[in-house]
């Protein structure tokens, strides 16, 4: 084990069935260091940590913790704690309805009885020693997300950790919290505790950590000392493509003239309550363009905003040249828009449903539940999308939960086109599918442009962007910061752009 490291996993590989999660990977920490663990959707960033803190077993590999001259056995997050490595999540794992000096010390009393006055007073010192603007005696409800993070923090400081994961911590919280946050890390690493930093925000990499280690398929990529990793660099090897060794992909659709065809929607200064800056955008009939952006920059969120489906803060919409108000998701649908989800499990299937009843739930939401379809016309409705879409089902009874994944997603799909709506979104339709119904939906979009259509098209996969869209709305950290078309939808400009150029 090198000098200063705090662990060492080396070798690790896990597998779930049909999948390898992880295959070989290394990793490593020092102290006093702020490492960040990047990678995209399905890289194994959540299963390394997993694995690292006693939550899955790993199948073979070793993990050193300084201290210990031999390979350490972790089999649960009890283990790992004893081990001095502790978590932070995202979703904060606390009791609200107790007190800040409670939330640090449960679960470590000793004795039937509790000195409150004592606990109070070490948790005020602890608060204090760590620049946490809170009191002891204080309901953690009342705080804000950024606070009680930074109670966690100090829980997992005071019991002596010296390996710190952060999952995800910034995600809900604003510029000012963040800058909180970063000096209460800043103030750890100085006291020789080393962070894992697990995030999606690129500036906030480059802001706080000093070392890299990117992870693409459940594989180590490599690992790097950040003012050697230019952020270009960096996005290219999070989304494995290299830059001198990229081809641009033809776009098999027609050209697209941006000023011959009318605006369907246009929205100024939207914003909603998840976090995204407020953004101009538009598109016209028959066009198809997406946003694109690293996993967690806000794609999702302005999609989920122009369909109401988030809380709109501010902004002004038109639909058809008309201003209108649409707040909700059925104010979207009664505007002729649809919108296919990120997460078909959650937004997406009712998983006991038929694919019958899946495919015309939308449609019997716009018309309302008070006027139900007969089911021999659900029937009907269901068989005309089961025929185009090529749906492989025994028959419109079948539970969809039965059916495959890309199944799912064309019974999904279906649902929206039943509604014949002039706007179509779509959030990684062809996520986790075969390839065979991946190109099927990429030809399917570019026919429903083709008749007049507006449709945009949000993947993880650049090429499918390229190959699909003809305009694209690069994001990073929540805002918008640029508009591609024409010669600049090459791989080259969408890294650059999402990386900001080329900055260090």
């Amino acid at each position: 084990m090198q000098d200063r490291s705090l662990l060492e996993m080396r070798g690790i590989n896990k597998s779930f069935p049909g999948v390898m999660a992880l295959r070989n990977v290394d990793f490593t920490l020092r102290e006093g260091e702020i490492h960040a663990l990047m990678g995209e959707n399905g890289a194994g960033k959540s299963t390394l940590i997993k694995v690292l803190t006693g939550v899955h077993i790993k199948d073979s590999g070793d993990i050193f913790i300084k201290g210990h001259n031999v390979p350490v056995h972790i089999h649960s997050p009890q283990e790992a704690q004893n081990l001095g490595i502790s978590t932070v999540y995202q979703e904060i794992s606390l009791c609200p309805n107790l007190s800040v000096a409670e939330n640090i010390f449960i679960g470590r009393g000793k004795g039937a009885t509790v000195n409150w006055r004592e606990m109070n007073r070490k948790a005020d010192e602890l608060l204090s020693s760590l620049d946490i603007g809170v009191k002891a005696n204080q309901q953690l409800a009342s705080c804000s997300i950024a606070v009680q993070q930074m109670v966690a923090i100090a829980r997992a400081v005071d019991m002596e950790c010296s390996v710190l994961i952060l999952d995800e911590p910034t995600s809900s919280l604003d510029e000012s919290e963040v800058a909180k946050l970063f000096k209460l890390m800043r103030d750890l690493k100085a006291r020789g505790v080393g962070i894992i930093f697990v995030t999606h925000f690129l500036d906030q990499v480059y802001e706080v950590c000093d070392r890299i280690t990117v992870l693409r398929d459940g594989q180590l990529v490599g690992e790097y000392e950040i003012e050697k990793l230019p952020r270009v660099q960096l996005v290219s090897k999070m989304l494995g493509k290299e830059l001198d060794d990229m081809a641009d992909i033809k776009n098999d659709s027609p050209s697209f003239n941006e000023t011959k065809n009318e605006i369907v929607y246009e929205a100024e200064n939207l914003c909603s309550s998840e976090g995204i800056k407020p953004f101009n955008f538009r598109i016209r009939k028959g066009e198809v363009n997406g946003f694109t952006g690293l996993l967690g920059s806000g794609r999702s969120e302005c999609v989920r905003a122009i369909f109401g489906a988030d809380k709109v803060t501010s902004g002004t919409v038109w639909v058809d040249g008309k201003q209108v108000n649409i707040s909700k998701p059925i104010d979207a649908m009664k505007n002729g828009i649809a919108y296919l989800a990120e997460d078909r499990k959650r937004d997406g299937i009712v998983g006991d449903l038929s694919v019958r009843d899946n495919i015309i739930l939308a449609l019997q939401v716009k018309k309302g539940f008070f006027r139900p379809f007969s089911k021999a016309q659900a029937t009907k409705f269901a068989d005309e999308y089961i025929k185009l879409l090529d749906i492989k089902t025994a028959s419109v009874n079948t539970p969809i939960k039965s059916l495959s994944g890309g199944n799912q997603q064309k019974v999904i799909l279906g649902r929206w086109l039943l509604t014949h709506p002039k706007y179509l979104i779509l959030d990684e339709p062809t996520r986790g599918i075969d390839v065979g119904t991946k190109v099927d939906i990429q030809k399917l979009v570019l026919k429903l442009a083709s008749e007049g259509m507006s449709i945009t098209f949000i993947s993880s996969e650049t090429d499918e962007m390229l190959r699909t869209c003809s305009r694209l709305l690069v994001m990073r950290d929540r805002k918008l910061v640029g508009e591609l078309k024409g010669d600049q939808l090459t791989q080259n400009t969408i890294m650059n752009t999402i990386a900001g150029g080329e900055q260090n």
